[in-house]
């Protein structure tokens, strides 16, 4: 048998390399969108902190743009949730700034927030750098402080939540996917039963009322986050501000699954929704069905999430 020519071997060496180089080309490939993806980190007590953010194309040097605080759940990053919502998409055709926070696997082997850690004070160290990576993007890239807004999926659910309620000052809406509203634990033992649905919330003396507009999104076949805290959420919106619940709503857009739609008002004035997603899991409804926390068949939420926020930046 003729052993293989020099051209041979040197080609197949080409090809072993360009397979062995695919995983890092597309770890850099920026998530979709028309505008720029960008780095940048702030410093913290426990070391410097990294964030990603999303600058529509056109954008003006100067320009106020709104801003939108991403948190991404556990076992994701920031170029992972960005590429599960296509919020830079949205953010695209729509003209807003996203901020990508990321959690480093030092500080949760998962990549959690530590949402639940209050006793010990790592929610708050972590709520107290995001808020630094907010005032950050404000000063290099004119995100407008007095329309922004944060929305998290899962353990990013419940960061967000609790910046809405310690720093309400700071947000003009928090938007909640499959996450535990604030005060349901205090600990790493407590957390398990809260995202279990088994501990009712009781607000911190931190978490000074009024909140911002709460936007909340669940699933009722959610295995990891029980369904049961998403009621519990808007009921703390609810009864923070004295509103009532409305009348449920059902809605379904095509194929996709159906919801039920509650609304909770105080003198005409909506301090809660509540979104019901029917047959969802653990994932961002609507999302990319290739990434593993999204769901293309339930109905859009990075539509429902802009569409709520902005109906609150125009109340302003």
């Amino acid at each position: 048998m003729k052993p293989p020519s020099w051209a041979a071997l040197l080609n197949r060496q080409a090809i072993l390399l360009r397979r062995a180089a695919a995983p890092l080309r597309e770890a850099r490939r920026p998530p979709a969108g028309d505008g720029s993806w960008l780095m940048g980190s702030v410093m913290t007590p426990a070391g410097p902190r990294a964030y990603w953010m999303f600058r529509p194309a056109g954008a003006r040097f100067g320009e106020k743009l709104p801003l939108l605080v991403m948190l991404h759940g556990c076992h994701q990053d920031a170029k992972g949730f960005a590429t599960s919502t296509r919020m830079n998409r949205l953010a695209a055709r729509e003209r807003f700034l996203v901020l990508y926070p990321e959690q480093p696997r030092l500080a949760n082997a998962q990549g959690c927030w530590n949402w639940f850690d209050t006793r010990a004070g790592r929610a708050q160290a972590e709520a107290a750098w995001i808020l630094s990576a907010i005032d950050q993007v404000a000063i290099l890239y004119a995100a407008d402080r007095e329309r922004t807004a944060v929305a998290g999926l899962s353990a990013g659910a419940s960061m967000a939540a609790l910046l809405a309620t310690t720093h309400p000052e700071r947000f003009k809406a928090v938007v909640m996917h499959s996450g535990v509203p604030p005060g349901a634990a205090s600990s790493t033992a407590s957390a398990l039963g809260a995202m279990r649905g088994r501990r009712v919330p009781v607000p911190a003396d931190d978490q000074a009322a009024p909140w911002p507009p709460l936007l909340v999104i669940h699933g009722d076949g959610d295995g990891v986050v029980s369904a049961r805290n998403a009621e519990a959420a808007a009921q703390l919106w609810a009864d923070a501000a004295g509103a009532q619940a409305q009348s449920a709503v059902q809605q379904r857009r095509g194929r996709r699954y159906p919801m039920t739609v509650t609304q909770f008002k105080r003198a005409g004035e909506m301090v809660a929704t509540w979104v019901e997603v029917v047959g969802l899991g653990h994932a961002w409804s609507g999302g990319a069905a290739r990434e593993r926390f999204g769901d293309a068949k339930g109905p859009d939420a990075s539509g429902m999430v802009w569409r709520f926020v902005k109906g609150r930046f125009e109340l302003r």
